[in-house]
């Protein structure tokens, strides 16, 4: 399943912000989370297990904890919730 079939495009709200993923700067509609904007840039998958397989967002609402980034050098922080 793609990562495009998971989710429902809504219509633009025309306010962007600008956000650096790995230090690449990256303009994503204002309001939504960094799970989201993480999913739309990183082609299906946004990190990978110690054996190098796939992993990004699961659940999208701060139960499963699949989605823990580095935010501003602060380890592990919900980016469906942030």
């Amino acid at each position: 399943m793609s990562v495009a079939s998971r989710f429902r495009t809504l219509p633009e709200t025309g306010d962007c912000v600008q956000i650096r993923l790995d230090g690449t700067a990256i303009t994503v509609p204002a309001g939504i989370t960094l799970a989201a904007a993480l999913l739309a840039h990183s082609g299906g998958w946004t990190r990978q297990t110690a054996q190098g397989a796939p992993r990004t967002a699961f659940c999208m609402m701060g139960i499963c904890f699949d989605c823990l980034v580095d935010v501003d050098g602060t380890p592990n922080t919900q980016a469906c919730m942030t």
